[in-house]
Protein backbone atom coordinates (compact mmCIF):
# COMPACT_ATOMS: atom_id res chain seq x y z
CA UNK A 1 0.00 0.00 0.00
CA UNK A 2 1.26 3.29 -0.60
CA UNK A 3 2.28 6.15 1.98
CA UNK A 4 -1.14 8.74 2.29
CA UNK A 5 -0.68 11.43 0.02
CA UNK A 6 -1.70 14.21 2.10
CA UNK A 7 1.18 15.47 4.64
CA UNK A 8 0.81 14.67 7.91
CA UNK A 9 0.20 17.65 10.26
CA UNK A 10 2.26 20.75 10.42
CA UNK A 11 3.96 19.72 6.83
CA UNK A 12 3.33 22.00 3.61
CA UNK A 13 0.68 21.16 0.71
CA UNK A 14 2.08 18.54 -1.89
CA UNK A 15 3.05 19.49 -4.94
CA UNK A 16 0.89 19.31 -8.41
CA UNK A 17 4.15 16.79 -9.26
CA UNK A 18 4.25 15.10 -5.49
CA UNK A 19 0.25 14.19 -6.14
CA UNK A 20 0.57 13.34 -9.88
CA UNK A 21 3.82 10.60 -9.10
CA UNK A 22 1.66 9.27 -6.33
CA UNK A 23 -1.28 9.02 -9.15
CA UNK A 24 1.11 8.17 -11.62
CA UNK A 25 2.18 4.59 -9.12
CA UNK A 26 -1.45 3.65 -9.48
CA UNK A 27 -1.99 0.93 -12.70
CA UNK A 28 -3.14 2.71 -15.43
CA UNK A 29 -4.98 1.72 -19.16
CA UNK A 30 -1.18 0.65 -20.74
CA UNK A 31 -0.91 -1.82 -17.66
CA UNK A 32 -4.09 -2.97 -18.08
CA UNK A 33 -4.14 -3.34 -22.07
CA UNK A 34 -0.90 -5.58 -21.49
CA UNK A 35 -1.74 -7.70 -18.90
CA UNK A 36 -0.08 -6.63 -16.29
CA UNK A 37 -2.87 -5.28 -14.43
CA UNK A 38 -3.45 -8.69 -12.10
CA UNK A 39 -6.66 -8.58 -10.62
CA UNK A 40 -6.94 -4.61 -10.87
CA UNK A 41 -7.41 -5.48 -14.88
CA UNK A 42 -10.64 -7.41 -14.00
CA UNK A 43 -13.94 -5.72 -14.94
CA UNK A 44 -15.33 -3.79 -12.10
CA UNK A 45 -17.00 -1.30 -10.22
CA UNK A 46 -16.67 -2.05 -6.76
CA UNK A 47 -13.40 -0.31 -6.10
CA UNK A 48 -14.78 3.22 -8.08
CA UNK A 49 -18.14 2.24 -5.82
CA UNK A 50 -16.41 2.20 -2.61
CA UNK A 51 -14.08 5.53 -3.25
CA UNK A 52 -17.50 7.32 -4.13
CA UNK A 53 -19.75 6.06 -1.32
CA UNK A 54 -17.00 6.94 1.24
CA UNK A 55 -16.60 10.20 -0.66
CA UNK A 56 -20.90 10.79 -0.11
CA UNK A 57 -21.91 9.53 -3.35
CA UNK A 58 -21.46 12.68 -5.12
CA UNK A 59 -22.42 11.35 -8.52
CA UNK A 60 -25.77 11.49 -7.03
CA UNK A 61 -26.24 14.94 -6.38
CA UNK A 62 -26.82 15.85 -10.14
CA UNK A 63 -27.94 14.62 -13.23
CA UNK A 64 -25.47 13.17 -15.59
CA UNK A 65 -25.50 12.87 -19.63
CA UNK A 66 -23.06 9.95 -20.20
CA UNK A 67 -21.38 9.67 -23.26
CA UNK A 68 -20.26 6.48 -25.18
CA UNK A 69 -18.96 5.36 -28.37
CA UNK A 70 -16.26 4.29 -29.96
CA UNK A 71 -15.45 7.46 -32.09
CA UNK A 72 -17.07 10.80 -31.58
CA UNK A 73 -17.79 10.79 -28.06
CA UNK A 74 -15.24 13.39 -27.10
CA UNK A 75 -16.49 15.82 -29.80
CA UNK A 76 -19.87 15.12 -28.67
CA UNK A 77 -19.35 15.42 -25.02
CA UNK A 78 -17.86 19.17 -25.74
CA UNK A 79 -20.56 20.77 -27.63
CA UNK A 80 -23.13 18.83 -25.29
CA UNK A 81 -21.84 20.52 -22.54
CA UNK A 82 -21.24 23.79 -24.24
CA UNK A 83 -25.22 23.84 -25.41
CA UNK A 84 -26.27 23.24 -21.94
CA UNK A 85 -24.02 26.16 -20.35
CA UNK A 86 -25.35 28.52 -23.00
CA UNK A 87 -28.78 27.64 -21.65
CA UNK A 88 -27.90 28.84 -18.38
CA UNK A 89 -26.85 25.95 -16.31
CA UNK A 90 -24.00 25.59 -14.73
CA UNK A 91 -21.98 22.39 -16.16
CA UNK A 92 -19.36 20.05 -15.44
CA UNK A 93 -17.66 18.43 -18.11
CA UNK A 94 -15.59 15.39 -17.51
CA UNK A 95 -13.37 13.95 -20.57
CA UNK A 96 -11.04 11.73 -21.35
CA UNK A 97 -8.05 11.68 -22.87
CA UNK A 98 -5.89 14.50 -21.72
CA UNK A 99 -3.76 15.52 -24.82
CA UNK A 100 -1.23 17.56 -22.86
CA UNK A 101 -2.08 18.12 -19.15
CA UNK A 102 -4.56 16.32 -16.81
CA UNK A 103 -6.30 19.29 -15.82
CA UNK A 104 -8.18 18.58 -19.55
CA UNK A 105 -10.21 16.12 -18.04
CA UNK A 106 -12.19 18.15 -15.32
CA UNK A 107 -13.93 21.34 -16.59
CA UNK A 108 -16.29 23.27 -14.87
CA UNK A 109 -18.33 25.62 -17.20
CA UNK A 110 -16.00 25.02 -19.79
CA UNK A 111 -12.68 26.06 -17.67
CA UNK A 112 -10.26 23.13 -17.09
CA UNK A 113 -9.65 22.64 -13.08
CA UNK A 114 -6.51 24.64 -11.72
CA UNK A 115 -3.84 22.61 -10.27
CA UNK A 116 -4.48 23.58 -6.35
CA UNK A 117 -8.17 22.67 -7.00
CA UNK A 118 -6.94 19.26 -8.89
CA UNK A 119 -4.49 18.57 -5.91
CA UNK A 120 -7.29 19.11 -3.27
CA UNK A 121 -9.52 16.75 -5.16
CA UNK A 122 -7.01 14.13 -6.05
CA UNK A 123 -5.92 14.80 -1.76
CA UNK A 124 -9.24 13.94 -0.87
CA UNK A 125 -9.21 10.71 -3.15
CA UNK A 126 -5.67 9.63 -1.67
CA UNK A 127 -6.77 9.51 2.07
CA UNK A 128 -10.14 7.64 0.97
CA UNK A 129 -8.18 5.00 -0.53
CA UNK A 130 -5.53 4.66 2.46
CA UNK A 131 -8.61 5.08 4.89
CA UNK A 132 -10.52 2.09 3.36
CA UNK A 133 -7.20 -0.08 2.43
CA UNK A 134 -7.46 -0.68 -1.39
CA UNK A 135 -5.89 -0.02 -4.26
CA UNK A 136 -7.75 1.42 -7.08
CA UNK A 137 -6.94 2.32 -10.55
CA UNK A 138 -5.45 5.47 -12.04
CA UNK A 139 -8.82 6.49 -13.88
CA UNK A 140 -11.01 5.26 -10.88
CA UNK A 141 -9.25 7.69 -8.49
CA UNK A 142 -9.34 10.60 -11.32
CA UNK A 143 -13.26 9.88 -11.81
CA UNK A 144 -13.83 9.81 -8.04
CA UNK A 145 -12.45 12.72 -7.72
CA UNK A 146 -14.17 14.07 -10.75
CA UNK A 147 -17.72 13.42 -9.21
CA UNK A 148 -16.34 15.12 -5.86
CA UNK A 149 -14.98 17.84 -7.43
CA UNK A 150 -18.10 18.78 -9.60
CA UNK A 151 -20.29 18.21 -6.55
CA UNK A 152 -18.37 20.66 -4.61
CA UNK A 153 -18.75 23.12 -7.55
CA UNK A 154 -22.60 22.75 -7.32
CA UNK A 155 -22.92 21.78 -10.93
CA UNK A 156 -26.39 21.66 -12.33
CA UNK A 157 -25.74 19.03 -15.08
CA UNK A 158 -22.60 16.91 -15.72
CA UNK A 159 -21.78 15.47 -18.71
CA UNK A 160 -19.41 12.39 -18.79
CA UNK A 161 -17.42 10.81 -21.52
CA UNK A 162 -16.85 6.86 -20.85
CA UNK A 163 -12.79 6.28 -20.77
CA UNK A 164 -13.63 2.34 -21.88
CA UNK A 165 -16.55 0.42 -22.96
CA UNK A 166 -19.69 1.20 -20.44
CA UNK A 167 -20.57 -1.14 -18.45
CA UNK A 168 -17.78 -1.80 -16.12
CA UNK A 169 -16.16 2.19 -16.85
CA UNK A 170 -15.44 3.94 -13.80
CA UNK A 171 -17.56 6.93 -15.06
CA UNK A 172 -20.73 4.15 -14.98
CA UNK A 173 -21.36 4.75 -10.80
CA UNK A 174 -23.36 7.75 -12.31
CA UNK A 175 -26.55 7.18 -12.91
CA UNK A 176 -27.36 8.57 -16.76
CA UNK A 177 -30.22 10.66 -17.65
CA UNK A 178 -29.43 10.95 -20.61
CA UNK A 179 -27.38 8.03 -22.50
CA UNK A 180 -25.66 8.50 -25.61
CA UNK A 181 -24.00 6.45 -28.17
CA UNK A 182 -22.26 7.91 -31.13
CA UNK A 183 -21.13 4.83 -32.82
CA UNK A 184 -20.15 1.49 -32.50
CA UNK A 185 -16.30 0.15 -34.33
CA UNK A 186 -13.87 -2.47 -33.64
CA UNK A 187 -11.47 -0.98 -31.00
CA UNK A 188 -9.69 -2.09 -27.56
CA UNK A 189 -10.69 -5.72 -29.03
CA UNK A 190 -8.56 -7.41 -26.17
CA UNK A 191 -11.43 -5.81 -23.45
CA UNK A 192 -14.04 -5.17 -25.22
CA UNK A 193 -14.43 -8.26 -27.79
CA UNK A 194 -13.45 -8.55 -31.02
CA UNK A 195 -17.01 -8.41 -33.05
CA UNK A 196 -19.56 -4.68 -33.05
CA UNK A 197 -21.90 -6.84 -31.48
CA UNK A 198 -19.66 -7.92 -28.10
CA UNK A 199 -18.72 -3.99 -27.93
CA UNK A 200 -21.78 -2.86 -28.27
CA UNK A 201 -23.25 -4.90 -25.40
CA UNK A 202 -20.26 -3.50 -23.14
CA UNK A 203 -21.40 -0.11 -24.38
CA UNK A 204 -24.94 -0.37 -23.68
CA UNK A 205 -24.17 -0.96 -19.90
CA UNK A 206 -24.59 2.78 -19.64
CA UNK A 207 -28.22 2.78 -19.88
CA UNK A 208 -30.13 3.17 -17.00
CA UNK A 209 -33.67 2.68 -15.28
CA UNK A 210 -35.20 6.24 -16.40
CA UNK A 211 -32.61 7.45 -18.97
CA UNK A 212 -33.24 8.01 -22.30
CA UNK A 213 -31.49 7.09 -24.81
CA UNK A 214 -29.74 8.94 -27.91
CA UNK A 215 -28.57 6.20 -30.26
CA UNK A 216 -26.36 7.07 -32.88
CA UNK A 217 -24.96 3.93 -34.04
CA UNK A 218 -27.26 2.87 -36.96
CA UNK A 219 -26.42 -0.41 -38.09
CA UNK A 220 -29.90 -2.98 -37.66
CA UNK A 221 -28.07 -5.69 -35.60
CA UNK A 222 -25.68 -3.30 -33.46
CA UNK A 223 -28.59 -0.88 -32.64
CA UNK A 224 -30.64 -3.98 -31.49
CA UNK A 225 -28.30 -4.68 -28.60
CA UNK A 226 -28.97 -1.04 -27.17
CA UNK A 227 -32.87 -1.12 -27.85
CA UNK A 228 -33.02 -4.46 -25.90
CA UNK A 229 -30.69 -3.33 -23.02
CA UNK A 230 -33.10 0.05 -23.55
CA UNK A 231 -36.60 -2.44 -22.80
CA UNK A 232 -34.47 -4.44 -20.01
CA UNK A 233 -33.71 -2.36 -17.04
CA UNK A 234 -36.79 0.32 -18.27
CA UNK A 235 -35.46 3.52 -20.31
CA UNK A 236 -37.98 6.19 -20.56
CA UNK A 237 -37.42 6.55 -24.92
CA UNK A 238 -35.04 5.70 -27.35
CA UNK A 239 -33.97 8.34 -29.97
CA UNK A 240 -32.44 6.53 -32.83
CA UNK A 241 -30.76 8.65 -35.33
CA UNK A 242 -32.25 9.14 -38.60
CA UNK A 243 -35.67 8.41 -36.85
CA UNK A 244 -35.86 10.85 -34.12
CA UNK A 245 -32.97 12.73 -35.01
CA UNK A 246 -29.58 13.63 -37.22
CA UNK A 247 -28.34 15.55 -39.75
CA UNK A 248 -30.43 15.64 -42.89
CA UNK A 249 -27.15 18.14 -44.79
CA UNK A 250 -24.19 18.30 -44.34
CA UNK A 251 -21.90 20.71 -46.78
CA UNK A 252 -18.72 22.08 -47.03
CA UNK A 253 -18.24 25.89 -45.62
CA UNK A 254 -15.39 28.27 -44.45
CA UNK A 255 -13.92 27.37 -41.97
CA UNK A 256 -15.58 24.14 -41.03
CA UNK A 257 -19.46 22.66 -41.87
CA UNK A 258 -23.06 23.92 -42.82
CA UNK A 259 -25.60 21.34 -41.61
CA UNK A 260 -28.84 20.96 -40.59
CA UNK A 261 -30.22 19.13 -37.71
CA UNK A 262 -33.29 18.10 -36.82
CA UNK A 263 -34.55 15.88 -33.59
CA UNK A 264 -38.18 15.50 -31.70
CA UNK A 265 -38.19 18.84 -30.27
CA UNK A 266 -36.96 20.89 -32.86
CA UNK A 267 -35.36 21.76 -36.26
CA UNK A 268 -32.03 23.87 -37.00
CA UNK A 269 -30.93 24.76 -40.21
CA UNK A 270 -28.16 25.83 -41.93
CA UNK A 271 -25.81 25.93 -38.85
CA UNK A 272 -22.66 26.49 -39.14
CA UNK A 273 -19.93 24.45 -37.36
CA UNK A 274 -16.78 25.63 -36.55
CA UNK A 275 -15.32 21.74 -37.13
CA UNK A 276 -13.69 20.08 -39.40
CA UNK A 277 -15.03 16.71 -41.43
CA UNK A 278 -18.53 15.38 -42.49
CA UNK A 279 -18.22 13.35 -39.32
CA UNK A 280 -18.76 16.23 -36.89
CA UNK A 281 -22.17 17.16 -38.33
CA UNK A 282 -22.92 13.34 -37.17
CA UNK A 283 -21.62 14.37 -33.39
CA UNK A 284 -23.44 17.65 -33.68
CA UNK A 285 -26.67 15.98 -34.74
CA UNK A 286 -26.14 13.55 -30.99
CA UNK A 287 -25.26 16.28 -28.92
CA UNK A 288 -27.78 18.68 -30.09
CA UNK A 289 -30.05 15.55 -29.20
CA UNK A 290 -29.00 15.09 -26.05
CA UNK A 291 -29.15 18.67 -24.72
CA UNK A 292 -32.86 18.57 -26.04
CA UNK A 293 -33.06 15.39 -24.51
CA UNK A 294 -31.63 16.46 -20.95
CA UNK A 295 -34.00 20.01 -20.93
CA UNK A 296 -36.99 18.58 -22.43
CA UNK A 297 -38.24 21.46 -23.42
CA UNK A 298 -37.42 23.53 -27.42
CA UNK A 299 -33.89 25.47 -27.58
CA UNK A 300 -33.37 28.78 -29.22
CA UNK A 301 -32.04 28.11 -33.01
CA UNK A 302 -29.67 31.13 -32.62
CA UNK A 303 -28.32 29.85 -29.36
CA UNK A 304 -27.59 26.56 -31.36
CA UNK A 305 -25.85 28.29 -33.93
CA UNK A 306 -23.93 30.49 -31.87
CA UNK A 307 -22.63 27.76 -29.82
CA UNK A 308 -21.21 25.12 -33.02
CA UNK A 309 -20.24 28.42 -34.69
CA UNK A 310 -17.80 28.99 -32.15
CA UNK A 311 -16.91 25.36 -30.94
CA UNK A 312 -13.15 23.92 -30.67
CA UNK A 313 -11.88 20.76 -30.54
CA UNK A 314 -8.35 20.28 -29.50
CA UNK A 315 -6.37 17.05 -31.45
CA UNK A 316 -9.23 16.00 -33.72
CA UNK A 317 -8.63 17.88 -36.97
CA UNK A 318 -7.34 20.77 -35.62
CA UNK A 319 -5.57 23.43 -37.84
CA UNK A 320 -2.89 24.82 -35.79
CA UNK A 321 -0.56 26.35 -38.43
CA UNK A 322 -0.28 27.65 -42.07
CA UNK A 323 1.77 27.61 -44.82
CA UNK A 324 2.29 24.88 -44.57
CA UNK A 325 -1.19 24.10 -43.39
CA UNK A 326 -0.65 21.89 -40.25
CA UNK A 327 -3.18 19.75 -38.81
CA UNK A 328 -3.33 17.46 -36.20
CA UNK A 329 -5.80 14.71 -35.44
CA UNK A 330 -5.96 11.92 -33.40
CA UNK A 331 -7.35 9.16 -35.28
CA UNK A 332 -6.03 5.56 -34.01
CA UNK A 333 -8.27 3.25 -35.09
CA UNK A 334 -9.64 2.36 -39.11
CA UNK A 335 -12.68 3.79 -38.52
CA UNK A 336 -11.33 7.18 -37.22
CA UNK A 337 -8.79 7.21 -40.03
CA UNK A 338 -11.56 6.83 -42.69
CA UNK A 339 -13.17 9.89 -41.14
CA UNK A 340 -9.86 11.75 -41.39
CA UNK A 341 -9.45 10.56 -44.92
CA UNK A 342 -12.54 11.86 -45.81
CA UNK A 343 -11.41 15.29 -44.42
CA UNK A 344 -8.26 14.94 -46.23
CA UNK A 345 -10.17 15.17 -49.60
CA UNK A 346 -12.99 17.55 -49.06
CA UNK A 347 -12.41 20.10 -46.68
CA UNK A 348 -8.93 20.18 -47.34
CA UNK A 349 -8.81 19.45 -50.79
CA UNK A 350 -6.95 22.34 -51.66
CA UNK A 351 -3.25 21.30 -50.46
CA UNK A 352 -1.03 20.04 -52.88
CA UNK A 353 0.56 17.68 -51.24
CA UNK A 354 -0.16 15.83 -47.69
CA UNK A 355 3.14 14.77 -45.36
CA UNK A 356 2.38 12.50 -42.43
CA UNK A 357 3.91 12.50 -39.12
CA UNK A 358 2.53 9.29 -37.48
CA UNK A 359 3.22 7.64 -34.25
CA UNK A 360 1.12 4.57 -33.14
CA UNK A 361 0.42 2.16 -30.03
CA UNK A 362 1.03 -1.55 -30.04
CA UNK A 363 -1.79 -3.50 -31.47
CA UNK A 364 -2.77 -0.79 -33.93
CA UNK A 365 -1.86 -1.76 -38.01
CA UNK A 366 0.05 1.72 -39.16
CA UNK A 367 -0.70 0.22 -42.96
CA UNK A 368 -4.47 0.44 -42.06
CA UNK A 369 -4.43 3.68 -40.91
CA UNK A 370 -2.49 4.84 -43.96
CA UNK A 371 -4.63 3.29 -45.90
CA UNK A 372 -7.80 4.64 -44.53
CA UNK A 373 -6.66 8.52 -44.86
CA UNK A 374 -5.65 7.96 -48.41
CA UNK A 375 -2.67 6.51 -49.57
CA UNK A 376 -3.06 8.59 -52.93
CA UNK A 377 -2.86 11.83 -51.32
CA UNK A 378 0.12 11.06 -49.47
CA UNK A 379 3.61 12.07 -50.31
CA UNK A 380 5.74 11.14 -47.04
CA UNK A 381 5.22 9.57 -43.88
CA UNK A 382 7.77 10.61 -40.79
CA UNK A 383 7.69 7.79 -38.15
CA UNK A 384 8.08 9.07 -34.48
CA UNK A 385 7.55 7.33 -31.41
CA UNK A 386 4.58 8.21 -29.03
CA UNK A 387 5.43 9.29 -25.70
CA UNK A 388 4.23 6.24 -23.80
CA UNK A 389 5.15 2.76 -22.67
CA UNK A 390 2.54 1.03 -25.29
CA UNK A 391 4.34 3.08 -28.49
CA UNK A 392 4.72 0.93 -31.13
CA UNK A 393 8.80 0.79 -33.09
CA UNK A 394 8.73 4.07 -35.43
CA UNK A 395 10.23 1.21 -37.84
CA UNK A 396 6.61 -0.39 -38.01
CA UNK A 397 5.40 2.73 -39.43
CA UNK A 398 8.23 3.23 -41.83
CA UNK A 399 7.45 -0.59 -43.03
CA UNK A 400 3.65 0.19 -43.54
CA UNK A 401 4.20 3.14 -45.38
CA UNK A 402 7.27 1.53 -47.77
CA UNK A 403 4.95 -1.48 -48.52
CA UNK A 404 2.23 0.90 -49.67
CA UNK A 405 4.37 2.72 -52.13
CA UNK A 406 5.38 5.61 -50.09
CA UNK A 407 8.22 7.18 -48.83
CA UNK A 408 9.04 7.14 -45.67
CA UNK A 409 11.86 8.37 -42.76
CA UNK A 410 12.02 7.42 -39.02
CA UNK A 411 12.25 10.57 -36.81
CA UNK A 412 12.84 10.20 -33.02
CA UNK A 413 10.62 12.09 -31.05
CA UNK A 414 7.50 13.96 -32.35
CA UNK A 415 8.43 17.47 -32.16
CA UNK A 416 11.50 15.88 -34.16
CA UNK A 417 9.28 13.85 -36.78
CA UNK A 418 7.19 17.53 -37.27
CA UNK A 419 10.10 19.60 -37.55
CA UNK A 420 11.20 17.43 -40.88
CA UNK A 421 7.91 17.00 -41.92
CA UNK A 422 7.69 21.11 -42.02
CA UNK A 423 11.08 20.64 -43.59
CA UNK A 424 9.82 18.91 -46.13
CA UNK A 425 6.64 20.72 -47.29
CA UNK A 426 5.80 23.57 -48.87
CA UNK A 427 3.73 26.23 -48.32
CA UNK A 428 0.79 24.62 -50.35
CA UNK A 429 1.54 21.38 -48.75
CA UNK A 430 -0.89 20.03 -45.77
CA UNK A 431 1.42 18.36 -42.61
CA UNK A 432 -0.87 15.82 -40.64
CA UNK A 433 0.14 14.58 -37.36
CA UNK A 434 -1.83 11.73 -36.43
CA UNK A 435 -1.91 7.60 -35.34
CA UNK A 436 -2.69 8.38 -31.76
CA UNK A 437 -3.65 11.45 -28.99
CA UNK A 438 -0.25 10.77 -27.79
CA UNK A 439 1.45 12.14 -31.03
CA UNK A 440 -1.23 14.84 -30.83
CA UNK A 441 -0.54 16.08 -27.98
CA UNK A 442 3.12 16.00 -28.20
CA UNK A 443 2.96 18.15 -31.01
CA UNK A 444 0.61 20.60 -29.50
CA UNK A 445 3.11 21.08 -26.90
CA UNK A 446 6.18 21.12 -29.64
CA UNK A 447 4.13 23.52 -31.85
CA UNK A 448 2.99 26.18 -28.46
Amino acid sequence: MEPPLLPLPGAGAPSLGETLAWLDRHVNLEAIESGRAGRLGLPSLERIGALVSALGDPQTTYPIVHVTGTNGKGSTSRMTAAILRACGLSVGTYLSPHLEQINERLQFDGTDITDDSLVGALGTVAEIERFLGIRATWFELVTAAAYAWFADMAAEAVVAEVGLGGRFDATNVGHADVAVVTNVELDHTQILGTTRESIAAEKAGIVKSGSLLVLGEESPNVAAIFEAEAERVGARAIWRRGTEFGCSSNRLAVGGRLVDIWTPLGRFSEVHLSLHGAHQGDNAACAVAAAQAFLGTTIEEDLVSDVLGAVRMPGRLEVVGRHPLVVLDGAHNAAGATAAGWALREDFAAARRVIVVMGCLRGRDPGELLSALGAERITAVVACRPPSPRAQEPANVVEAAQALGLVAEEAGTTAEALQRALELADRDDLVLVTGSLYVVGAARTALR
